[in-house]
Parts: C-alpha cells; sequence; structure tokens
C-alpha cells in the first residue's frame, strides 16, 4: 500500500496551449487567450506574459500595457472541451477514480495501480508522457497522500513537472509556503491572519486554537488549522456526470430590445443543444440567466415534464423566461443552461405541440454542427439579422 496514492493533475496555461496546438508559430511567444474588445478580460496567459505581469482575470487592456509584444487570441471554447475530453479519457485509463475540478484539472486516485508501478511518482511520470504524446499537452502533477498536498505539490511543479510529497515530510514541505496557499484564504481571513503576524503556515500551525477561533470563527478558524496542519481526510470522489450544462456570452455592447435579446437566446438555444447533444444528455430544468449594465443579475427558471435537448424547445422555453423579466435596462450578459439532467436515450414522453419531423430535423443538424463546425448549419434568422457581438463567451 503507499502511503501517497493521490495526484493531482493540472494541464499548464491550457487555452494557450491548446492555441499553440493549432498555430505552432505561437510557441515562446507572451500569448495570451481572452476578449479582444472593450470589455475583454484575460482567462490564460503564457508563462512569457506572465513574466510580464499577465495574469487570468486581469482586463486585457491592462495587459497590453504590461506586455507591448503580447499576442491575445480569442477563445474557442469548442476546442477546448474536446481536447479536456481527451485528457480525462486519458486519466480514466490509469484509474477509474477521477474527480474532475474543471476542464485543466482534477484528483486521481492511484491506489489500485501498486502492482503495475514501483510507486505513484512512476504513474504521474507516464500519465504525463500519455498525455504529451497523444493529445500534445503539458501537465504538472503532485503526488501526495491527500488532495490538499497534492494539489500544493503540482503548483510547485509548474510549468511542466511533477513533485512527490512523501508523507514524512509534507509538513516541512507545507510550513515554509505563505498562509495565501490555503484554501480558504481570501483577502478578509489574510487580513485577519497578518493582525495575528501569521506570515506562513507554520506560523499558523504554531498559534493556539482558540486564538484562532476568536479571529476567523470556529469554522474558519478550526478549517485552516487542519490544512496547516496536513489534516485533510477527504476522498478522491469519481465523477457521477454532469449536474448541468450552460453556455453564456458578456457582450462588447449593452444589449437592448427583445429583438436583439432574442437573437442572441436563438444562438445560445442552438449552442446549447449541440453540448447536450455531444454529452449525450436532456434536461428537464431550462434556467436564464440575465445581467444587465449594473451588474445586477437575475435568473429565471421552468421545470418541464420531461427532458428537452432541441434547440427549438430551449429556444422557445427561453423566449418565454426572457418575457418574464423586466428589459427596463441595457443587458450585459445573457446565458442558458439546463440541469436536472438525463440521457438522451431514455424514454422520454413528447409534449402534445411536438413535431417528430422537428426531431429528426434536430438531429441531423446537430451531426452535421458536430463533424463541420458549429457555423456550418445555422438558423435562418442568425444569418439575416446582425448578431450582438460577445466579448467573452462560456
Amino acid at each position: 500500500m503507499w502511503d501517497e496514492s493521490i495526484l493531482h493533475v493540472d494541464l499548464d496555461a491550457f487555452f494557450v496551449e491548446a492555441e499553440r496546438l493549432r498555430d505552432p508559430g505561437l510557441l515562446g511567444r507572451p500569448v495570451a487567450v481572452g476578449g479582444t474588445g472593450g470589455r475583454g478580460v484575460i482567462a490564460s496567459a503564457s508563462y512569457e506574459a506572465r513574466a510580464h505581469g499577465v495574469r487570468s482575470a486581469q482586463p486585457t487592456s491592462i495587459a497590453l500595457r504590461l506586455c507591448r509584444d503580447l499576442i491575445v487570441v480569442p477563445p474557442a471554447h469548442g476546442r477546448y472541451g474536446e481536447l479536456s475530453a481527451a485528457v480525462f479519457a486519458i486519466f480514466r485509463q490509469f484509474t477509474p477514480l477521477v474527480e474532475g475540478l474543471s476542464v485543466d484539472e482534477a484528483f486521481l486516485d492511484v491506489s489500485g495501480l501498486r502492482r503495475h508501478y514501483s510507486g505513484p511518482l512512476e504513474v504521474a511520470t507516464t500519465l504525463r508522457a500519455a498525455i504529451r504524446a497523444r493529445v500534445g499537452l503539458p501537465a504538472s502533477v503532485g503526488v501526495a497522500a491527500s488532495k490538499f498536498m497534492a494539489k500544493l505539490a503540482s503548483e510547485a511543479a509548474k510549468p511542466d513537472g511533477e513533485l512527490h510529497v512523501p508523507k514524512e515530510t509534507e509538513l516541512v514541505f507545507l510550513h515554509a509556503l505563505p498562509v495565501e496557499a490555503l484554501w480558504g484564504v481570501g483577502p478578509a481571513t489574510l487580513a485577519g491572519l497578518q493582525r495575528l503576524g501569521v506570515g506562513t503556515i507554520g506560523e499558523l500551525a504554531e498559534l493556539p486554537e482558540a486564538t484562532v477561533v476568536s479571529s476567523l470563527g470556529p469554522t474558519q478558524g478550526r478549517h485552516l488549522l487542519d490544512l496547516a496542519h496536513g489534516i485533510d481526510p477527504r476522498p478522491v470522489t469519481p465523477d457521477t456526470g454532469a449536474k448541468s450544462i450552460s453556455v453564456e456570452e458578456t457582450f462588447d455592447r449593452d444589449l437592448e430590445g427583445v429583438e436583439v435579446m432574442t437573437t442572441a437566446l436563438l444562438a445560445q438555444a442552438q449552442r446549447l443543444s449541440d453540448r447536450l447533444h455531444r454529452s449525450g444528455l436532456a434536461a428537464r430544468t431550462v434556467t436564464l440567466k440575465v445581467r444587465f449594465s449594473d451588474f445586477s443579475t437575475i435568473t429565471r427558471s421552468v421545470t418541464a415534464d420531461g427532458a428537452v435537448d432541441s434547440p427549438r424547445v430551449l429556444f422557445a422555453t427561453a423566449t418565454d423566461l426572457l418575457g418574464q423579466v423586466a428589459l427596463d435596462r441595457p443587458v450585459r450578459l445573457l446565458g442558458l443552461g439546463g440541469s436536472a439532467l438525463e440521457l438522451a436515450d431514455e424514454p422520454r414522453q413528447l409534449p402534445i405541440e411536438s413535431d417528430e419531423s422537428w426531431a429528426r430535423i434536430a438531429e441531423a443538424v446537430a451531426e452535421v454542427r458536430d463533424r463541420y463546425g458549429e457555423h456550418s448549419v445555422e438558423p435562418a434568422r442568425l444569418l439575416k439579422a446582425p448578431q450582438p457581438k460577445p466579448w467573452l463567451t462560456r
């Protein structure tokens, strides 16, 4: 039995590296993926760009001032989803115990491989090589006895490396790190810890529990003290499937007028249908998200008797939900999501107003868009009408 059987795998600068696969001319250059409009935000930055201070979630305008040679590439989320799926398929060839955190990182429990490998570090090395050979992406891997320690190890291994933290030396590794490395330490918590004179995790571990609890509260205080002592008993919990699938866009210019908004929702209904179709899922609950120019956000949802995946039905539902919203201000963001997901091939009762021919058409369109891209077949309304221009699409 291995003492350290948990891996944290993180794809380095995932969006950027995906773009470099498409365009090798970007290799070795400062690159960022993000919006290029006036409201653009950086989603991912290469290590060459990070050396100039470019960071994710940073306005693109600031990133360009920090790095004059920065190349900003608009995101291609469909491509990233395909690469992510390929990497996760590799994970599951090593172990069924895979807990995804996002499209570019996951925890793996590899304890079942002890008869096939000399140790967990050999698993990490083999896994990284498989990802590089089959998908072409770099990955950093942390190996440790707990999820918390494995994630810290993968962060220390970046870029494109691996780090094994043996259980008997994990506190030496942990206590030298800044206290900000602990999960749950945001600006407010950090300020409270600094008032206690805490700068490193080791300094936090030395404080009496009563002192920390008095400053941070019982829940947060005990949680951080446990982590500071390397205590994290959480197991790797395998994914049981997506809980929801959604699309959303923040627009370059605020939307005004129902006609413009419904056109945007038509495009989103088609994209959401594509994602559901690729996942083999259908949704019983459809949710509309609206964010206004003042950043206030509302949602409206409806749950149907049966699950849906048709773009026609999703669009009709979205427009009904939009009719429940007081559109008295310009709209900055629109989103459409499906939850309460079911397998698409499960028997479903068709709505009374449904037409079986529409279902066949939708299936044919989905197959064409899967094969030739999302713009290969589009509703005529999207071809005729000027579409709202997004600067950030998810």
